[in-house]
């Protein structure tokens, strides 16, 4: 026996769960179609965009259109979905890779404007994949400290200000967009598990290079226009992709017992419908579990997925209840997925009411 005598046994302690309580969008105003970019670049892009990447047309932004502004919207309706105020929200988070400065954080700016006075802030910069890495840790805050009830995720993309007018690589894919999810302590099911992934070596392959400490922005910068642009240095393999999303996507789920087939709604980085189609071929299921809107939008970044989530209630393809699972990747290489329980945030609004009675 122990010196101090028999240990007790510890009795596992029961975790909140995290569910979605709102969702909204913000988009640009300008619509920029395949046919302006055919004009602009002198040759006709719109076989491969549309056909290949599975974009028709996207959304820039306008002169006074921002990554605050669009988050700042996003939010609003994300709010107003979940039925709630700004003084409800306890911490904000925003993902983006398009930041309003280098300095102060993006999150500060929206947490001012918004009115979210109450709130925490900070920003995620993981790439494309900062959604999904966002939500992670939203789940993760309400679990482990009962201080945070209900988080503001917002993931926001204005790439079109970093684009080059000329480089046909990137001017045809990039558009901008804002997605937001208000996230909430539940005491049933939402969020049932997560998982990250990166490598490092592929970070010389894309990205906006000058700017930072490594190569502050100079005369002789500007003057070359090229590291302070988007640029694809290396064209990531298509395995990347292909073979990392299933990867992730089933050790995800199997962290829940779940399989690939238990899935009723698939959202995959919005960046090229024909990578989609592959990868659900392989998977052996249906297109139509699969929600796209690049057609509309063009590929928006870390924004893409809280968007064609949005999307998906909309054309009500989401129902409660639905096993959904979003995968991100993008430059750095990162790589996050999230798989979920969905409830409907109407649902999520009456029993939030119900114990507000009680």
């Amino acid at each position: 026996m122990s010196p101090l005598g028999t240990i007790p046994a510890i009795a596992p302690v029961a975790r909140p769960h995290a569910v979605i309580g709102g969702t909204g969008i913000a988009l640009p105003s300008r619509v920029v179609t395949n046919a302006e970019l055919s004009a602009q670049l002198g040759t006709d892009i719109d076989d491969f965009v549309r056909n290949t990447l599975g974009i028709v047309e996207r959304r820039w932004c306008a002169d006074g259109e921002t990554s605050a502004t669009l988050a700042v919207e996003a939010c609003r309706r994300a709010l107003d979905d979940a039925a709630l105020a700004p003084m409800d929200v306890d911490l904000l988070v925003v993902a983006t890779d398009t930041p309003e400065h280098i300095s102060p954080a993006t999150a500060s700016v929206v947490q001012g404007r918004l009115g979210a006075a109450r709130a925490g802030t900070f920003d995620v910069q993981s790439g494309c994949a900062g959604f999904v890495t966002a939500l992670d840790v939203a789940w993760k805050y309400l679990r482990a400290d009962a201080r945070y009830r209900r988080i503001l995720v917002v993931a926001v993309y204005t790439m079109s200000k970093w684009l080059d007018p000329h480089d046909k690589k990137t001017l045809t894919i990039f558009a901008d967009g804002a997605g937001a999810v208000l996230v909430e302590r539940s005491d049933a099911p939402g969020v049932l598990a997560s998982e990250l992934y990166a490598d490092g070596t592929l970070a010389p392959g894309l990205g906006v290079f000058a700017g930072g400490s490594a190569e502050p922005i100079t005369a002789a910068v500007l003057a070359a226009g090229d590291r302070n642009r988007l640029r694809f240095v290396q064209k990531y393999p298509a395995s990347v992709n292909e073979d990392g999303w299933p990867r992730i996507a089933g050790s995800t789920l199997a962290q829940v017992g779940a399989g690939i087939h238990d899935v009723d709604l698939w959202l995959w980085t919005q960046v090229n419908r024909s990578t989609i189609v592959t990868v659900m071929a392989r998977l052996g299921l249906p297109l139509e579990r699969a929600h796209t809107v690049m057609h509309k939008w063009g590929y928006t970044g870390s924004a893409c997925l809280p968007m064609a989530l949005h999307d998906a209630r909309e054309q009500q393809k989401l129902r409660d209840g639905d096993l959904v699972v979003l995968t991100g990747s993008g430059a750095g290489l990162s790589m996050g997925c999230v798989a979920m329980r969905w409830r409907d945030p109407a649902r999520v609004r009456a029993e939030r009411a119900g114990e507000g009675a009680s």
